[in-house]
């Protein structure tokens, strides 16, 4: 039993080698940083491949509408908006400040681009033939824009198309050898449908054979019915039999 060997109370405990000794941060701490501010390193996560996102499928393939569209159609269809858009262009410089951009003569609304010419063409009752006459008796050009035009040359015109009977030859007039009168007269604007009511409906009332034509809603002017403004049922082709 005295052999035996007897741990000392003197021995110190053993120090931790290299491997279990705290790591020790490698920046070094200045005398500006405070202690509060350290913040303990963080362990480093594994890096996540993040998705990339992918182009859009519509930027790389053109879309059906150019598919069906050969490059030689639309580089002709670029063209011709450009020569469309620079038309535009020339067309608002061309117009001076005071430019009417609608005028209305004889209960009608004219667009302002249009020539003096095509501008009466567009009332009911005036035609092209009409319309180069009135131009010419109001001493107005036949090319100016009816945009151009000033208040006393539109006083003008309407005063020209009150008098028609008087301007124009009678085999120019739309209404000759009126009913009642025998006169011959010229209807424009809501007088011709007016005037066309009339008509029909006197033709009803004296029962001639076109106002019960008209009754009927068959054409008057003594067109077949066999084949087109049939009614009733739709039979189709129906064959004779023997």
């Amino acid at each position: 039993m005295s052999d035996e060997k007897k741990p000392s109370k003197d021995k110190t405990p053993e120090q931790p080698t290299e491997s279990e000794s705290p790591k020790k941060s490698s920046k070094p701490i200045t005398d500006d940083a405070s202690p509060s501010s350290e913040t303990p390193d963080e362990p480093e996560q594994p890096a996540v491949d993040e998705p990339t996102e992918q182009p859009q499928k519509e930027s790389s393939k053109p879309s059906k509408e150019s598919k069906d569209i050969p490059p030689s159609k639309q580089d002709k269809k670029s063209k011709s908006d450009k020569k469309q858009t620079k038309k535009d262009e020339t067309k608002k410089s061309d117009r001076p400040d005071d430019f009417q951009y609608i005028v209305r003569i004889a209960n009608t609304d004219i667009n302002g681009d249009y020539t003096l010419v095509y501008g009466l063409s567009q009332i009911k009752g005036i035609g092209r033939r009409l319309a180069y006459l009135i131009a010419d008796t109001v001493d107005i050009p036949r090319n100016n824009k009816m945009g151009t035009l000033k208040d006393t040359e539109v006083e003008k015109i309407r005063e020209a198309l009150t008098r028609v009977e008087e301007i124009a030859p009678p085999w120019m007039l739309n209404h000759r050898n009126e009913y009642d009168s025998g006169e011959d007269i010229h209807l424009i604007s809501t007088q011709v449908d007016l005037r066309l009511r009339d008509d029909i409906n006197l033709l009803k009332m004296i029962r001639s054979y076109r106002g019960i034509r008209h009754e009927f809603g068959l054409p008057v002017r003594g067109q077949r019915t066999r084949a087109n403004n049939r009614t009733g049922l739709s039979l189709g082709v129906s064959k004779k039999k023997p």
